[in-house]
């Protein structure tokens, strides 16, 4: 078996899941690029090797259970192993207040943002154990630990993230694995796109944030990386905010 370490990244062919994959594989990994749509992830894949890079592009939709079960199978038949899952895909249909969402949008958010989240660590679970120093980071966000009148539910689902950290790393960490998060602010990707079209939102982040600016995705992909080595080995049930300290003016 070989000794270089496997992740998984959902979400990875744009945003934060794509340059999370990018700097893992930087770093060492053989990165699985995953997503809804194959051809967008293989051409992520493509550009991680042709930077020597190790990469393989599997197709999954995280709604799908059967889907998660394939994308840990192919993984592992392709390399032998798996030592760390990124859980950054997402879904947030709506952007307003919480009477907008209708129960197939609550439904669609939670199943996605949580169930599907703990899903694919317990199907993750005897390849991280295996590994010795198996790693789950989920992408969490701000939007959780706030009250928020716009994306209301997905917070939520995201406050719901933080609680699975907690209860995973008590029930994964005697297979010695540790499960954590990152909780990023307002980051320059696509699927925040909706909160980036509101110029007085985009105004208020940048004038609140002790920072000054808005995430880039490699802000977060740093964290995210530094939670899937042995150098956070000491670290399980933790949920890390990365805001550039917006959350300790007391919130948005």
């Amino acid at each position: 078996m070989s000794e270089t370490p496997v992740t998984i990244i959902t979400g990875s062919s744009r945003g934060i899941g794509r340059a999370a994959a990018e700097l893992l594989a930087s770093r060492g990994h053989a990165v699985i690029v995953s997503s809804r749509n194959q051809d967008s992830c293989e051409a992520v894949a493509e550009g991680i090797r042709s930077a020597g890079g190790q990469a393989k592009a599997i197709a999954c939709h995280i709604g799908h259970e059967d889907q998660l079960g394939q994308l840990v199978e192919k993984t592992v038949d392709e390399f032998g192993r798996l030592d760390s899952v990124v859980l950054n895909a997402a879904s947030n249909p709506v952007y307003g207040p919480s009477d907008q969402v209708d129960q197939k949008a609550f439904d669609v958010i939670m199943r996605n943002n949580v169930f599907e989240s703990m899903r694919l660590a317990h199907l993750a679970r005897p390849h991280l154990k295996q590994s010795g120093q198996g790693a789950v980071v989920l992408v969490s966000s701000i939007a959780g630990q706030f009250g928020n009148r716009f994306i209301g539910v997905y917070g939520m689902s995201k406050a719901a993230e933080d609680q699975l950290v907690r209860n995973l790393a008590l029930e994964l960490g005697p297979d010695g694995i540790r499960v954590n998060a990152v909780a990023p602010g307002l980051v320059k990707t696509d699927f925040a796109q909706a909160l980036l079209d509101d110029e007085r939102m985009v105004r208020y982040f940048e004038s609140t944030t002790p920072l000054r600016r808005l995430a880039e995705p490699e802000d977060i992909a740093r964290v995210i990386t530094f939670l899937a080595s042995p150098d956070s080995g000491w670290l399980s049930g933790q949920v890390i905010t990365a805001d550039g300290g917006l959350s300790v003016t007391g919130g948005f």
